[in-house]
């Protein structure tokens, strides 16, 4: 029997493993037994996942270099969600371990919710929230008669992944025009959907709306950053949905702050959570929810569903559905079994 190491709950449960996990072992029970993992500090998760065939991942201590370094037997990280930054995946490749993710388990809920922000953030509905509250009835209308109807305005999309993808389908539906820049995919894969591909520098320029859907990476890190918040339109509104860390947080503020942005809309901070003083909670012009953008009743149980599933076809020694290191597969003595062609990679 497979086991399988995962981080022991912040919060104690008394059920039975074979109930707490249920749904991971719906593909698990054959092959695998899950091993809950003391994480009081990284140096005893390390020591208790050191001997797991598997290890399955969202939260907690980062799977790093080192930790990888002290795993014997492990074959696959399954992490439970989109981005897999919570694991260094060069030194898992490294170590010909397979990492797979979740990437089209909730992408509706997220498309969903970055929509949200861009209308709560385009309209001001902050501000027009507290001025209902206050009393102020009439103060609003002035305001936004200042604000270009959402018909007729360019939506950037930074990378083309599986959210970006729904995200346009729901901004065309109000008549917004559609451009994305995605070094990754070809120029053809982009205009398919209907959605101008364009440059970098381009999606900056352009965009009144510009809502980011890229993983976060050393090449993505800050990639908004002050430079990039400079070529914008004064009138633009970032969104972010992704990852705090690819947007350089005191440079958002000071663009606020000056007025060379119009607004945001932020699922997603540098730090979470937050420092009570972080000027974003604050601004009326933006609007901050607390990484909740996956969450419905959907969204846990089929994440964890599929989360055992990829990892259950690992430990089968067969290929899983998404691997996020690719280039590990030929050198894992796994068996190919879907058909050609395969879509699989970060943000897919």
């Amino acid at each position: 029997m497979k086991k399988v190491g995962i981080q022991l709950p912040r919060q104690a449960n008394p059920e039975a493993v074979e109930i707490r996990y249920s749904l991971e072992l719906e593909a698990l029970s054959p092959i695998a037994e899950i091993i809950e993992v003391d994480a009081s500090t990284p140096e005893e998760f390390a020591e208790g996942v050191k001997d797991m065939d598997a290890i399955i991942t969202s939260w907690g201590f980062r799977i790093d270099a080192e930790l990888i370094s002290k795993l014997n037997k492990c074959v696959v990280i399954g992490v439970g969600s989109v981005g897999v930054d919570m694991v260094d995946i060069e030194a898992a490749t490294a170590a010909g371990i397979v990492v797979t993710n979740v990437p089209d388990v909730f992408i509706e809920e997220v498309a969903d919710h970055a929509m949200m922000m861009l209308l709560a953030a385009g309209r001001r509905m902050k501000l027009m929230n507290r001025m209902a509250a206050e009393g102020n009835w009439w103060h609003g209308r002035p305001i936004l008669s200042e604000v270009p109807r959402l018909y007729g305005q360019t939506l950037g999309l930074l990378a083309f992944g599986n959210v970006s993808r729904c995200m346009a389908r729901r901004a065309k539906a109000f008549g917004m025009n559609i451009i994305s820049h995605d070094p990754y995919l070809s120029e053809l894969t982009i205009s398919e959907s209907g959605v101008e591909p364009v440059s970098f520098n381009e999606l900056l320029e352009r965009s009144d709306y510009l809502s980011i859907h890229a993983p976060h990476n050393e090449d993505t890190h800050h990639i908004i950053d002050a430079s990039a918040l400079a070529k914008m339109p004064n009138h633009s509104v970032l969104i972010n949905s992704a990852r705090g860390p690819l947007v350089d947080e005191s440079a958002l503020i000071d663009a606020l702050q000056k007025g060379e942005i119009a607004g945001a809309g932020l699922d997603v901070l540098e730090k979470e959570p937050p420092e009570k003083d972080n000027p974003l909670l604050t601004m009326e012009n933006v609007v901050v929810s607390p990484h909740v953008a996956s969450a419905t009743t959907r969204m846990r149980p089929e994440t964890r569903r599929r989360t055992g599933h990829e990892v259950a076809l690992v430990l089968k020694n067969k290929w899983p559905m998404s691997c996020v290191n690719p280039t590990v597969l030929p050198r894992a003595e796994l068996e190919r079994w879907q058909p050609y062609p395969m879509n699989r990679g970060p943000n897919r």
